[in-house]
């Protein structure tokens, strides 16, 4: 029985971490000006 009341306190917080995650929203800054480096750079000429 104890396992099962764990696996039900997890999920129940699981749930509230996700309900609480959408309530909140998006962070409100936007996006960086400057483009992320997805490559590793060549050597300078």
């Amino acid at each position: 029985m104890r396992p099962l009341a764990a696996a039900a306190l997890g999920l129940a917080a699981a749930v509230a971490l996700v309900l609480t995650a959408t309530a909140i929203g998006p962070p409100q800054d936007g996006t960086s000006p400057e483009p992320l480096l997805t490559t590793v750079p060549g050597p300078k000429k």
